[in-house]
């Protein structure tokens, strides 16, 4: 299995409202666990001892029946802005390294294009361009925080 699988998986997995997916295969075994109960995306992956290959078995647990707590922002403020939202479930962080300068403050212009943030998903740093020319209006995560997918990131002003 790919790694582009992997994150396929978790992107289905994110969508499907599930809490819980199990996979397991010849020699690996993952477990990706949604945070609808407020905890955040926890995904394992693990090796499993080698053993007689087995047809691909996934197991969705019963999806969680708890709402996402809407925007406490009045609608009609940022209805202007544009969202940019996390592609993907993992770890947000606003610079590259701990040593290195934020890619983005508040205020700051942007370009299309331009590296907004990286998401560490599975050991892997994805950076986050941006797909709008703008300025930064407001930063909806604080550094480190786990996110998932199709969350907001940033409100841009695109005039």
């Amino acid at each position: 299995m790919e790694i582009k699988d992997i994150q396929n998986l978790i992107k289905f997995v994110a969508k499907s409202g599930a809490s819980e997916v199990k996979l397991e295969m010849e020699d690996i075994k993952i477990t990706i666990r949604t945070g609808h109960d407020d905890r955040g995306e926890t995904t394992y992956i693990q090796q499993a001892p080698q053993m007689a290959a087995h047809a691909p078995q996934v197991i969705p647990a019963a999806p969680a029946v708890s709402a996402v707590p809407a925007e406490s922002a009045p609608a009609d403020e940022e209805s202007k802005y544009i969202t940019v939202k996390s592609p993907i479930i993992g770890t947000f962080y606003r610079r590259p390294t701990p040593d290195k300068p934020m890619f983005v403050e508040v205020g700051a212009s942007i370009g299309t294009g331009d590296v907004l943030c990286v998401i560490e998903a599975m050991k892997l740093f994805n950076e986050i361009e941006s797909e709008v020319s703008g300025k930064i209006v407001k930063i909806l995560v604080d550094d480190s925080s786990p996110v998932e997918f199709d969350q907001p990131l940033f409100l841009v002003d695109p005039s």
